[in-house]
């Protein structure tokens, strides 16, 4: 017989009990260990497991998968996955072969079956999804012994002497990027030169406009000093004109007056009139060489700038109408997206109140059938008190009829059952014989109720064939 104490668990431990009062295994972290009670310390705490697999793929090349597993017990609510872990590690250490030989049976097993099912491509590119699969196959194996994967690396897979597989993919790989950056590089010298050129064309093209406009400008500016200049000559031409009509009209009015002078001073004031309106002639052709270049200046002025605006409103028409565009589509994107949040909205409230209905419906059905279940329980009882004071069924029986109105239903069923025949009819006379003398005393009165009895009884007994209860009485044995 052992002594009792108090036992408690480290940080990193749980205490397995078994022996008396213990159905199979208890976990605990503290304890007050009985006779005839065993107590184990677990070490809970992971382990690390370093394997080397050994595995071959689907075109059967073998190579060898190093990797690291941190595998422990696992911690959940009810210690279903502590008491198997339990068991396993009862006669055993965690650090023990045994423990280690089955964790490395089970990962070299799932994997070489996984790699079995795989080329050595779809391994070597696919290495985070093997991983994967490797875990979750492992761990599902490992739950079984209330094992838990805490942690895992898998190390870069490597060839097996005399099978350089991955090696050689390894060089082929680099090989592919030292090609690709090679391409990517030229890419990046041809797009390095074709931006050089356009921005050389774009900087070239604006400033020929630049230089278009600033001509335009000019032109017009000279094009309306000359006009000015035009002005002026063409107003002192005309003031000259004038002075040489009036020297004219003198002259023509001192010739009349000197109607004798010799043909030679005629002669001379014909010439000078002749060569004055030649003058004027090559003067006015001048004006409208200079008006024409001038006209002509401004109609391609007008015409380049009309061109350049019509060019501005072309472009900004197009902006306009890609915006316009832009943001139709985007507000149609906004309706739809609108529209399936409130048809989602309307199935989400339609959902709410099918399921509130059926809610109440379930509960008024709970709640009829609690009233039902409570009124049977009470129906129970009373029967059951009944029967418990008056102690015999019959008598329970008889009780329930006279008190729910039973024989007077039947009466009346059976009366209308014989309606219009001739039924048996009884009829008896008062306790003193039908006589009354106004005489008699209270014993007189339930002596008539008694003498009534009898013949009441044998009414119901010939009308409904039921005998009266043993405690009201029994009817005399017919003759």
């Amino acid at each position: 017989m052992g002594i009792p104490h108090y036992i408690v668990a480290g940080p990193s431990e749980m205490l397995a009990i078994t022996g008396s009062g213990i159905s199979e295994i208890r976990l605990k972290k503290k304890h007050f260990l009985w006779p005839l009670q065993k107590c184990t310390r677990l070490d809970i705490s992971p382990v690390n497991y370093s394997f080397e697999v050994q595995a071959m793929s689907a075109e059967k090349l073998p190579f060898v998968l190093p990797a690291v597993f941190t595998i422990g017990p696992k911690l959940d609510e009810d210690n279903e996955s502590l008491i198997k872990y339990a068991q396993l590690v009862s006669n055993h250490d965690k650090n023990s072969n045994h423990v280690k030989e089955l964790v490395k049976g089970i990962i070299e097993g799932e994997t070489r079956v996984l790699a079995a099912s795989m080329t050595m491509e779809q391994i070597f590119k696919g290495t985070k999804e093997f991983k994967k699969e490797v875990f979750e196959k492992v761990q599902l194996e490992l739950n079984q012994f209330g094992l838990y994967i805490y942690n895992a690396n898998v190390k870069q897979l490597v060839d097996v002497p005399g099978h350089e597989y991955f090696s050689y993919l390894g060089q082929k790989t680099q090989m592919e990027a030292a090609n690709q950056a090679k391409i990517d590089v030229a890419e990046a010298r041809m797009k390095g030169e074709i931006g050089s050129k356009q921005r050389d064309g774009e900087t070239k093209q604006n400033a020929a406009k630049i230089d278009a406009e600033t001509m335009i400008i000019s032109t017009k500016r000279q094009g309306e000093g000359k006009k000015e200049e035009v002005r002026v000559r063409t107003e002192v031409e005309i003031f000259k004109n004038q002075r040489e009509a009036e020297v004219v009209e003198a002259s023509a009015e001192l010739a009349k007056k000197k109607a004798g002078w010799s043909q030679t001073a005629r002669l001379a004031e014909v010439e000078a009139e002749k060569a004055v309106a030649i003058r004027e002639a090559e003067l006015q052709m001048e004006v409208e060489k200079k008006k024409a270049l001038a006209q002509t200046a401004k109609l391609k002025a007008e015409l380049l700038s009309k061109a350049n605006v019509e060019y501005d409103i072309k472009v900004q028409e197009a902006n306009s109408e890609l915006y316009r565009r832009q943001k139709e589509a985007e507000a149609a994107l906004f309706e739809n997206h609108k529209k399936a949040e409130a048809q989602k909205a309307i199935a989400d409230a339609e959902l709410y109140s099918r399921q509130q209905v059926a809610n109440s419906e379930l509960f008024a059905k709970q709640k009829e059938a609690e009233g039902v279940a409570a009124i049977g329980e009470a129906q129970a009882f009373y029967l059951g008190s009944l029967l418990k004071e008056v102690k015999n069924y019959s008598s329970l029986r008889d009780y329930l009829m006279i008190n729910n109105g039973i024989f007077q239903e039947i009466a009346k069923t059976n009366a209308q059952a014989v309606n219009g025949l001739q039924p048996k009819i009884s009829i008896w006379s008062g306790a003193n014989g039908g006589e009354s003398n106004g005489e008699g005393s209270g014993l007189k009165d339930v002596a008539g109720v008694y003498r009534m009895l009898p013949p009441l009884l044998q009414t119901v007994q010939d009308q409904t064939g039921m005998h009266p209860p043993a405690w009201l009485g029994a009817l005399p044995e017919s003759k």
